[in-house]
């Protein structure tokens, strides 16, 4: 049976009516993450995007389909991220009336996002389900038309210019890497990038713990999980659409999963290496290829980073687990003698060994602790685990007690 995907006229149309309205992201290539691969790594960065995310290609290619077809209704959609946002602007760029559902434990900064772009938000539920239904309700009781974030064929052809702009970019890819959640930026790449070389192989990446589309492609049938459990909010879907999980098993190459440590460990390496912020989503591809997931080398390869749009009150928690991956932070308790000059002395052992503290606590009332005893907590930032190992030899050699937390 022929699987039902975006032409490529119609991914050509999408173009069309994009470019006057988004930006063309640019392709860098990464000489850090090429030198530690053994490939070429480009990545594309759609975390410059306007809106902030790939989603907006997908909606606006939606909403313009939908106007020249003369079906200019209000329009709804249910989420709490990118594609809220992505709607919110296309919608505002039509002139077209946007309700946005999101569940109430969406964050402050993306409702204002998205009401900034003069969409309409309304609080449903404590997650996306309870929104999607109360999104479908108001679709009922005001005539308004659904967008779905990614099982639709025209979101998935807007998806698909991406690809397009890749081929355009760098007509010598090898690989493209690209994330997966619901699956319509995968699908949409496949469809643009096969239809115009099928040479180019395509890689789809999740989250460990949300990997609806790898145990969909691994079964070849579509897999809805119980659970989607990751730091990469953006693809943490359960139930993937049948059309994108049809292209994907159809015509991908792969489907690889990576873990929040590895995730985080990404982010980390883009903010301090290619000054970029890219939200976990759009960190997996670098995840999968810098972890050996993908074999890249002597290739030239493509990472999407998809989005941009990570809270502020959360990149402290990814910058802790990123550095904790790369041994960069360590945390230790030392028994002192509860005397004055105690702690200095430990201090000028941490400062001649290059250690930079960071937090230092003092805990006397400790079981097993003397009367003229103490501990102390402290957690140092460090070179790396090699540097880590020797600061804490450095403390034993001193004839500290030391244990790590």
């Amino acid at each position: 049976m022929e699987v039902l995907k975006p032409e490529l006229s119609e991914i050509m149309a999408a173009s069309r009516r994009l470019k006057p309205i988004l930006h063309h992201t640019e392709l860098d290539l990464s000489s850090t993450f090429s030198r530690m691969t053994g490939g070429n790594i480009y990545l594309k960065c759609e975390n410059r995007q306007k809106t902030g995310s790939f989603k907006i290609r997908g909606a606006t290619n939606k909403l313009s389909a939908m106007v020249e077809r003369g079906e200019r209704v209000p329009v709804v959609a249910s989420s709490a991220g990118n594609h809220a946002q992505g709607v919110a602007c296309a919608a505002s760029a039509f002139g077209v009336p946007a309700t946005i559902v999101m569940p109430k434990t969406a964050p402050i900064a993306k409702i204002q996002a998205t009401e900034g772009y003069g969409a309409k938000v309304v609080l449903a539920g404590e997650g996306y389900d309870d929104a999607y239904a109360r999104a479908c309700e108001i679709c009922k009781e005001e005539g308004a038309a659904f967008l779905h974030p990614y099982n639709d064929l025209e979101v998935i052809a807007g998806q698909g210019t991406l690809g397009l702009e890749i081929l355009g970019d760098l007509p010598t890819v090898d690989i493209i890497v690209t994330p997966a959640g619901g699956g319509g930026l995968l699908a949409g790449v496949i469809a643009a990038v096969k239809q115009i070389n099928p040479r180019v192989k395509v890689y789809g990446v999740q989250a460990e713990g949300a990997n609806a589309i790898a145990q969909s492609f691994r079964e070849k049938r579509l897999v809805t999980t119980q659970n989607a459990s990751t730091i990469a909010d953006g693809i943490a879907v359960k139930s993937p659409g049948d059309i994108t999980v049809d292209i994907i098993n159809s015509f991908c190459d792969g489907v690889v999963t990576v873990s929040d440590t590895q995730i985080a460990d990404a982010i980390l390496l883009l903010m301090e290496r290619c000054k970029m912020i890219v939200e976990p989503a759009g960190a997996t591809p670098v995840a999968a290829v810098l972890s050996g997931k993908i074999d890249v080398k002597g290739r030239n390869v493509v990472c999407v980073l998809s989005g941009g749009n990570i809270d502020v009150s959360f990149v402290q928690s990814i910058i802790e687990q990123g550095m904790a991956a790369r041994h960069r932070r360590i945390r230790f308790t030392a028994r002192l003698l509860d005397k004055p000059g105690s702690l200095v002395q430990v201090l000028g052992i941490l400062a001649d060994s290059g250690a930079n503290i960071l937090t230092i606590e003092h805990d006397k009332l400790a079981a097993g602790l003397n009367p003229n005893e103490t501990k102390v907590h402290i957690a140092c930032e460090v070179g790396g685990k090699a540097h880590a190992q020797s600061v804490l030899d450095e403390l034993k050699n001193h004839g500290y007690e030391v244990e790590l937390d």
